[in-house]
């Protein structure tokens, strides 16, 4: 009897890594009122456990009630905005503890705070950036050094920032790898990264286009490649969808109205490379259609159910311009997480709905916050800062 105990588990063990599982959330209400519409996770007091970060404040992990200013914060009003539009956690300075970067209402100048290394010590202010554009920029590593990069845009170009930890205090230097474009202002929507050509480095993408990286990324601007993968994208994801080996794309069609998109790479018989439209939430949906959820201003992708495939959170931004802004700012903030089943032509991509009272912001975070080895979702927005733990069903 033991022995098959034993080799039962095993092979539900080996059906769970092939097939994967149906992922539960558990919601974590960490506040109910809006001080940010971005959030990162990392561990600010170096005790082991995951903590997050929401604008002017942390919260101690695993349970997120204790928290720690940062600096001066206030409660914002949901029909204005915040000053903190996205988060970001790493260690600037390189003295091993993690500090926070913030990237505020775009425009205005980005900055970090160093870490204090006590729990309720003074976070020092560092100035980033002088001038940060766009809503929903992406840290990555871009130039293969090892150390992440800022995506976004300034003053007419877009490119990504580098920063260097033997001298901390200094600004960070711009990498504008585009031509100069009057569209490239601060409002501008939608960034991504990702190798599309398969060269082993990492493009940047936007709404009209991607930029390919060159052997050296200091040879600008980089090459351009024209297709219109969005009115007015949110993040743009970079995956082999389809499963041919092939990364694709993912976005929103419009981050304030409705649509959502992925992008199938296709290449000639010369290598050239283009992209097929599938559509997953059409521009003018009906009222029966599922699910019909608009201003999907943010996004990210995670491995949710372990099937080794990966998958992609989205939301709806609630009163992204108010309540009486953009399209249906009222209906429900709805947050969801899209399933890939890659299969060729037969490729399914499937949403699932994990809570209808919160939706994304100008951010959304996935990461392992628990330590269990599964991705969990982090959020903050008007509605309030939340967690939301993947459990097997």
């Amino acid at each position: 009897m033991k022995q098959f105990c034993i080799l039962t588990v095993a092979v539900l063990l080996t059906c769970a890594a092939a097939f994967g599982y149906e992922p539960k959330f558990k919601k974590i209400v960490v506040c109910d009122h809006f001080n940010s519409e971005g959030a990162a996770a990392a561990d600010f007091n170096n005790d082991g456990i995951i903590d997050i970060v929401a604008g002017g404040a942390w919260y101690e992990g695993p349970g997120f009630k204790i928290s720690h200013k940062i600096y001066e914060r206030e409660n914002f009003d949901p029909e204005n905005y915040s000053d903190s539009f996205v988060n970001f956690a790493d260690d600037i300075n390189g003295d091993g503890w993690t500090d926070v970067i913030v990237c505020p209402y775009p425009g205005h100048q980005g900055y970090w705070y160093e870490n204090p290394k006590t729990s309720d010590g003074a976070w020092i202010k560092h100035e980033s950036i002088d001038e940060l554009g766009n809503e929903s920029q992406e840290w990555t590593d871009v130039d293969g050094d090892g150390r992440a990069d800022l995506i976004f845009n300034q003053n007419g170009w877009y490119g990504f920032a580098k920063w260097d930890p033997a001298k901390p205090g200094q600004p960070w230097e711009f990498i504008p790898v585009s031509t100069e474009n009057e569209k490239y202002f601060c409002f501008f929507h939608g960034v991504g990264h990702g190798d599309i050509n398969g060269d082993g480095r990492v493009d940047l993408l936007e709404m009209d286009g991607w930029w390919e990286q060159p052997e050296n990324y200091r040879d600008l601007p980089w090459t351009f490649h024209p297709f219109k993968f969005s009115d007015a994208a949110s993040n743009i994801l970079v995956m082999d969808v389809d499963g041919d080996g092939l990364n694709d794309v993912v976005t929103a069609h419009h981050c304030h109205l409705y649509g959502l998109d992925w992008f199938k790479q296709v290449r000639n018989e010369n290598g050239e490379i283009s992209f097929e439209r599938n559509v997953l939430i059409p521009e003018d949906p009906s009222d029966d259609f599922f699910p019909k959820v608009s201003q999907l201003h943010s996004m990210a992708a995670a491995d949710f159910n372990g099937d080794g495939v990966t998958d992609f959170v989205t939301g709806k931004r609630w009163w992204a311009h108010g309540s009486k802004g953009d399209i249906n700012p009222n209906d429900p903030a709805i947050l969801m997480w899209w399933e890939v089943q890659p299969a060729g032509s037969d490729t399914k991509v499937i949403p699932h709905i994990i809570d209808e009272d919160s939706g994304v912001g100008t951010q959304v975070w996935t990461s392992d916050i628990n330590a269990d080895g599964r991705p969990d979702i982090l959020v903050s927005n008007k509605k309030g800062i939340f967690v939301f733990l993947s459990e097997r069903d």
